[in-house]
This record gives C-alpha cells, sequence and structure tokens, in this order.
C-alpha cells in the first residue's frame, strides 16, 4: 500500500507535536508541485478525570494512577491506565502529585549510566509508587500519538503512512537505538526515518520560504541553528554551498547533548519564589518545591509572551495540619521573570569565555547529568570557539582580511524552541553572538511556531524524500573510535596504554559503508570481554582509520562500554588462543545508526557490534 501523507513526529522533552501533509500521487519533481499543505494533528487527551478534549500538543508527562482513580481515567487512546497516563492531566498532576509523575523522560532515554530501560522512574518517588523506565515512557507516548492518528484517519493507518520522527542532533547511538525500537512497538511503520531536531527545524523555515529562501542564503553563508526546548540545547551548523549552479545545505557540526533549556529556567524562578514564601514565613518540603516547580513553568510560558500579563499569582498546596486544603500563594511580575531567565541563562559574556564544568560538591545526588552552569551565551560561545577551523573553511572570503586569532561567527541565525517564544531572549541571544563577531548575523524569521516547528520541518523533510525537494546534507554528527589497548610488558598498577581507531569520520552519509585500513586487530571471542567506544565532535579532520596514541579529555568522550562474550564457531572450539584476527567494516544505515562489522582474516565468520541498548544483560554484538 502506497503511503497517502507523510507525517512528522516531534517526540519532545515537554512536548510531543505531530504534523502532516498528504503526498503527491504522481512523479512529479518538487519543482512542478504546489507546496505542502502543513498542518497539526489535533491529540485527544484527558484533561480531568472522566474529560476528553484535543489538544496541538501532548504534554510529555506520565502520571502513575492509584488504583481508586482507574475508572475516571479511561480513554479510548489508552489501553492500559494503569501503566500511566500521558498528555494534559499528567501535567497537571506533576503540580499535585509529583512523586507520581514521570519528567524529562527524553533525557533519562540518553543517560548512559541508569535510566534507559531500568523501571526508575518517577526517579527517587516513594516505594509505593509503580516505576517504569525512560524506554517504557518513550513507547507510553509514541502510543498515544499513533493511536490519535489511526483514530482520525481511520483509511489511512500509520502503520502505512512515510514517518520522520525527531531526535536531537547530540543523541548518541544507544539512544536512537532504543528510540527506534519504541517507535516500532508503538505502532510506528519499520521503515521510518529519524531526522535530527535542528535539520526539522530548517526545514521548518524552508517550508516558510517556499522557493524565496533563496533569495535569503548565498554560497558561503553559515547558519547556526540554536534549538533550547524543554530539557535540551542543541546547537548545529549549517553551510550554504553552490553545487553545479543550484545551492545546497550542509551540516557540518552539532554540540553535545546538554540538559539545559526551559526545565532549568522554571526551576531558576521556583528558586525565587522560594525565597519569597521563606520570607513570609513558608519554608516548603522537597515535594512542595517540586509543584512549585512545574506552578513556574505555566507562570514563566505566560510572562515571557510579548503580549502576556505583568503579574501572574503562584499557588502551592498548603502541607500540614493548620493548612489542609488551603494555599500558599505570592505574585511573580513579568520583570522580574526576565530578569532571572534573560540575566540567568543569557548573560553577556566574551567570546572566549567556557562554561563551568566542576561540581560544587564531591557528593552529588544520582540522576540526569544536568549541566554545572546555566549560561546557554556561554555554551553557545564554546562551540562556536570549538568549530572555529570549521567556520573559516566554510566561509573562504573570511579568510583573506581576518586575522586568524579573530573571532568568525555565523552569518545567520535560526532560533527554534518554546523557551525562544520570548523575544527578549531571542534579542539576548543575538546581540551577544554580534559583539563576538566582526558582522551582525542576520536572524532567519518567517517560522513563528517554534512549538510546532521541528513536527512540521519533519512532515516537510517526507515530502522532500518523495518529491526531490532541497535536502540537508549531514551524515553522522559525530566522529567514532574504538579503543584498542596496545601490546606491551605488563605493569602492576599500570593499564596498558590505549590507542583510538577511527572507524567513522564525521559526515559519513546514512546508507554507506566503509573498509578501515589498517593492521589486523585481534578480536577476543568464547572469552568475556569489554569492549570501548569513543565519539568526537571536535575532530572532524579525522578519516577513517585514522589512529590516536594520545588526546584532551575533551576530544573524546567515552560512551557506555559493551561486557559481552562473542561466540566462537563451532569447529575452532577446541583451540586455546581467544585471540581473532579481524579488519573493520563500518557501516552507517537508513536510520542514521552506526554499525561496526569485525570480519576474521582466517575464515567466514564475522560479527556486528552495537551498543548494548535493550537489557543490560542482552549480548551486543551478532556472530554472523
Amino acid at each position: 500500500m502506497a503511503p497517502r501523507f507523510c507525517v512528522g513526529i516531534d517526540l519532545g522533552t515537554t512536548n510531543s507535536v505531530v504534523a502532516f501533509s498528504e503526498l503527491p500521487q504522481d512523479n512529479a519533481s518538487a519543482k512542478q508541485q504546489p507546496p505542502p499543505e502543513l498542518q497539526l494533528l489535533p491529540i485527544p487527551q484527558l484533561v480531568g478525570p472522566g474529560q476528553v478534549e484535543t489538544r496541538s500538543a501532548l504534554p510529555s508527562f506520565l502520571y502513575l494512577p492509584r488504583g481508586g482513580e482507574l475508572d475516571s481515567l479511561q480513554h479510548s487512546l489508552t489501553s492500559d491506565p494503569a501503566s500511566g497516563i500521558a498528555g494534559v492531566y499528567a501535567r497537571q498532576q506533576a503540580a499535585e502529585n509529583p512523586q507520581r509523575v514521570v519528567v524529562a523522560a527524553k533525557s533519562w532515554l540518553c543517560h548512559g549510566s541508569i535510566g534507559r530501560t531500568e523501571p526508575v522512574l518517577p526517579w527517587q518517588s516513594p516505594p509505593e509508587v509503580p516505576k517504569v523506565s525512560a524506554f517504557d515512557c518513550t513507547q507510553k507516548f509514541l502510543a498515544h500519538l499513533v493511536a490519535a492518528w489511526n483514530e482520525s484517519h481511520a483509511d489511512a493507518p500509520l502503520k502505512h503512512q512515510q514517518v520522520v520522527l525527531t531526535v536531537p542532533a547530540s543523541f548518541d547511538p544507544a539512544a536512537r537505538e532504543l528510540t527506534r525500537q519504541a517507535a516500532i512497538e508503538a505502532g510506528l511503520p519499520d521503515d521510518f526515518v529519524l531526522l535530527e531536531e535542528p535539520q526539522a527545524a530548517v526545514y521548518s523555515w524552508l517550508a516558510s520560504q517556499s522557493e524565496t529562501w533563496r533569495g535569503e542564503l548565498t554560497a558561503g553563508d553559515l547558519l547556526l541553528v540554536v534549538d533550547v526546548g524543554g530539557g535540551t540545547t542543541d546547537l548545529t551548523l549549517v553551510a550554504v554551498q553552490e553545487e553545479g549552479g543550484e545551492l545546497s545545505l550542509q551540516r557540518l557540526a552539532v554540540g553535545n547533548h546538554l540538559l539545559l533549556g526551559g526545565d532549568n529556567m522554571d526551576l531558576a524562578l521556583a528558586h525565587q519564589v522560594a525565597t519569597d514564601l521563606q520570607e513570609q514565613g513558608h519554608s516548603l518540603d522537597p515535594w512542595q518545591s517540586v509543584s512549585l516547580w512545574h506552578a513556574c513553568r505555566e507562570a514563566k510560558e505566560s510572562l515571557l509572551a510579548s503580549d502576556g500579563p505583568n503579574e501572574k499569582t503562584i499557588s502551592v498546596l498548603g502541607r500540614g495540619s493548620s493548612l489542609i486544603g488551603g494555599t500558599i500563594s505570592t505574585p511573580l511580575t513579568a520583570d522580574r521573570t526576565r530578569e532571572v531567565i534573560v540575566e540567568g541563562f543569557f548573560p553577556k559574556c566574551r567570546s572566549d569565555v567556557r562554561p563551568e564544568r566542576n561540581a560544587a560538591s564531591g557528593f552529588q545526588d544520582i540522576g540526569l547529568p544536568y549541566e554545572a552552569d546555566p549560561a546557554i551565551t556561554k555554551q553557545v560561545a564554546a562551540f562556536l570557539s570549538d568549530q572555529a577551523e570549521t567556520i573559516r573553511q566554510a566561509q573562504p572570503n573570511a579568510g583573506g582580511d581576518v586575522p586568524t586569532e579573530d573571532f568568525i561567527g555565523p552569518t545567520h541565525l535560526l532560533f527554534n524552541g518554546g523557551v525562544f517564544r520570548g523575544e527578549a531572549l531571542r534579542d539576548r541571544m543575538r546581540e551577544s553572538i554580534s559583539d563576538w563577531c566582526s558582522s551582525e548575523p542576520k536572524v532567519l524569521g518567517g517560522h513563528e511556531e517554534l512549538d510546532s516547528a521541528v513536527a512540521l520541518g519533519a512532515a516537510y523533510y517526507g515530502w522532500t524524500k518523495q518529491t526531490g525537494g532541497i535536502r540537508i546534507r549531514g551524515g553522522t554528527a559525530k566522529s567514532y573510535y574504538i579503543g584498542i589497548e596496545t601490546a606491551g610488558l605488563a605493569i602492576p598498577g599500570a593499564p596498558r596504554p590505549l590507542r583510538a581507531l577511527c572507524v567513522a569520520p564525521q559526515g559519513m552519509e546514512e546508507g554507506t559503508e566503509s573498509e578501515v585500513p589498517g593492521n589486523e586487530v585481534g578480536l577476543i571471542v568464547g572469552a568475556p570481554a569489554r569492549f570501548r567506544f569513543f565519539a568526537s565532535t571536535k575532530r572532524g579532520d579525522d578519516a577513517v582509520g585514522a589512529q590516536l596514541d594520545r588526546w584532551l579529555p575533551d576530544e573524546l568522550v567515552e560512551s557506555e562500554p559493551i561486557e559481552l562474550t562473542l561466540p566462537r564457531q563451532s569447529s575452532d572450539e577446541g583451540t586455546k588462543d581467544p585471540f581473532v584476527p579481524v579488519r573493520f567494516v563500518s557501516r552507517v544505515t537508513e536510520l542514521g545508526m552506526f554499525e561496526l562489522w569485525c570480519h576474521s582474516t582466517r575464515t567466514d565468520e564475522q560479527w556486528k557490534m552495537e551498543f548494548n541498548v535493550r537489557e543490560p544483560k542482552d549480548p551486543s554484538a551478532d556472530g554472523r
């Protein structure tokens, strides 16, 4: 069955959105087709016990109800309320019953040490509260979106449509694979496509401009996408190039995965309000503090809006015998909100400044690895400085008259994410980058739906895949390496030196593979072994086969190691040598997933190395 629709899904940290358009039913090119009519899918969801309404977004909150509530929470799009209720009602319960609500499941999904598949959420909730994993939450949110689509398009089930699901550009392969598995279990087609969120934001802008975008950008321009959502900040550089007389777009670099966004801003406001309440004689307990955090989220969104009120009342349910049934309230003004968020998260800074990396205490709660420094402007400055050489190469006209030590920045800016609905935040970010650069970058406008831009862009990308419209080339966002233990004399208490072998260079295109040049490497089979993988966003010039004997701490970032026993061929079971000499072939799938194949140089045996992403005890390599 040929797909009728291209569907874009933004599985956001705070809100999830679905956009779609009908696909052309002929083979005409994009230039011969009228622009697609992009629409948002209305999503039915519980807004109260027994109350169902449609919204343009599904809040990415999961409420785990008590047994006595289940009858009033039945809903056609939720097959099992006991396993969790997603949406508006769950977000409301985050303020009233925070110990029973999972928030930031998407951030937990990319947390390497805990939380991906283990049932540990809501984090640090009481023992009587049932627990779920980040994978479970992801599957639950997507299942709700799939059911909403199928209910409104009974004659065109989502399973048979062209679906594009977005992920952060900085998601590691493990998080991408978990997202893929959850999506398929939720009912997405097996051949759906993953697209990086900042690229989707660019596609949304392209859709809003139609063919006029070529008048906004010229060859040699460099676009910086600053995407600040509810839980994460993503930074991406896109170059405008000319090929055969036509303009094309090339994704050059992406930043690290930063757990820094609107949630941090809500917490900062909550801290200010809690201080006010304490001065009034009200000391909040931990759960009241969490409730206050969620109450400040809604206040922030309205107070930062250009047409928003000048003041909002923040209320928290009272606790204790003297306050049962009452509330504690205090006002929060728009001016104070702007001061806390603009100066706290977008302070003016020098271009050579670096974010603080050190924790304040040697003892820390185990939880999400939030950024120690909340200044987004510092994060942007560090990213642009790290990519200075990439920027110079992409802007050949900038190199002639500009000294090497001078700061060269982007020529254009594209803001995305609900945080940038506040005009003051867009202005401060633009002013900061302008202060660093020799010329002021131009802000691209025209796509004002910042909350839904990623979903709209994903749907437009699906349309361009069929019609041959403008595409952003880029391949892998990082370079990938394996750690190889060097041979040498054993020294008590000292590990053998490790060298890193580049098995996939940055920019390796989807659907391609490459033989890794170099000497044979011994692969341990038939015995437990620990395999180490690294990634880098800073060594974009390393070619496949490049070997590193040393590197700076921030140049290579180690991923979660794989610990497993690779199978040995039955004919080799009698040999005592655990090492099999192999050569490597790296492959990037159409989903953007990285695979490393280890081919024996003595037999036809081969193993596919993957990240251990489903269960802690599952093998992470296939022997074939």
